[in-house]
């Protein structure tokens, strides 16, 4: 499948997820339900009803891998970290169904840097829901839903939500190299 494939596959369960939400409504007993079967969002890989959280840990730790594009950020699970180039000084412009494609990473706590991580560069912004959005020399930090193991950058070069979506080097600036077909962080 070619990367412009698989971002149209991705818009087409994120218009699905928006759609499928928009039919949803709250019954008499507080619950709610939804006009359709739920085949949509479970064959999209999603979950309607996950909202972005926190990081499960004591802190958020940021770390730096190696590979096709150098040295970029991950999560502690090894996940790729992106920027969007909407996002202006610390402040996220990824809510609602971005937030759901691209998940801010979240923490209460301070962050933890990892190997490879300037601790100087490393804080926390809020977002427009009151939670704290982890950013990297202001930048605020996103994973990829289309990632699937350590080291995927399949969101690398995107352009969805009005803008696009890049790795992030550990000097803090946005990693803007195209994929050349692979896609899988040089391993």
């Amino acid at each position: 499948m070619n990367r412009h494939t698989r971002t149209a596959t991705a818009l087409a369960s994120v218009l699905l997820l928006a759609a499928a939400a928009a039919g949803c409504s709250e019954d008499a007993s507080g619950g709610s339900g939804t006009s359709g079967t739920g085949t949509e969002l479970r064959n999209s890989g999603r979950q309607a009803d996950a909202p972005a959280a926190p990081s499960k840990s004591p802190a958020a730790t940021v770390s730096a891998r190696k590979g096709t594009y150098g040295e970029w950020l991950v999560d502690d699970k090894g996940m790729t970290l992106y920027v969007f180039d909407k996002d202006t000084k610390s402040t996220s412009h990824c809510t609602g169904t971005c937030a759901k494609a691209w998940p801010p990473l979240l923490e209460s706590a301070a962050p933890t840097a990892g190997k490879g991580i300037k601790s100087s560069l490393l804080k926390t912004a809020p977002r427009s829901d009151g939670k704290k959005q982890v950013t990297y020399n202001g930048h605020p930090l996103y994973r990829f839903d289309e990632d699937q193991k350590p080291g995927d950058t399949e969101g690398q070069a995107v352009d969805a939500f009005g803008a696009k979506w890049y790795a992030i080097s550990t000097e803090g600036k946005r990693i803007t190299t195209e994929p050349t077909g692979n896609t899988d962080g040089g391993y």
